[in-house]
């Protein structure tokens, strides 16, 4: 009986102990300053669109974001709260090449522009 109870107390302290790690684990092991940044543009027959989007994956905020389009075209952002997620847009007349984006907590980032899949039938194909 006493082995029966010792076997249960050990299997609960091992499942609780695993839910915590799923449930906490993601923002415990996640790096303090951390930014996805995914640069889109898609090419129409007529006009193009663009956008880019930014996400902190980190646990502390970003700032003094600096977005850099291409040329002298910049924007400025004062902070990213952890967890946040921004879709920016280019200006217009700016090469669709690349997209840099530096904080102050010392990221830099440098992405190119990536091209959506065109499958026949859909519009732009």
């Amino acid at each position: 009986m006493r082995h029966s109870i010792l076997v249960i107390v050990i299997a609960a302290i091992i499942v609780s102990s695993g839910v915590l790690i799923i449930v906490y684990g993601l923002n415990l092991f996640s790096e303090d300053y951390s930014l996805e940044m995914d640069p889109l543009k898609d090419e129409q027959n007529l006009f193009s669109t663009a956008r880019v989007a930014l996400s902190n994956t980190g646990k502390l905020p970003l700032t003094n974001v600096i977005i850099t389009y291409g040329g002298q075209s910049t924007e400025s952002l004062e902070s990213i709260t952890p967890g946040q997620k921004l879709l920016l847009s280019p200006p217009e007349n700016v090469s669709l090449d690349f997209v840099t984006v530096t904080t102050s907590e010392g990221l830099n980032i440098t992405k190119m522009y990536r091209t959506p899949i065109k499958l026949p039938g859909m519009m732009g194909s």
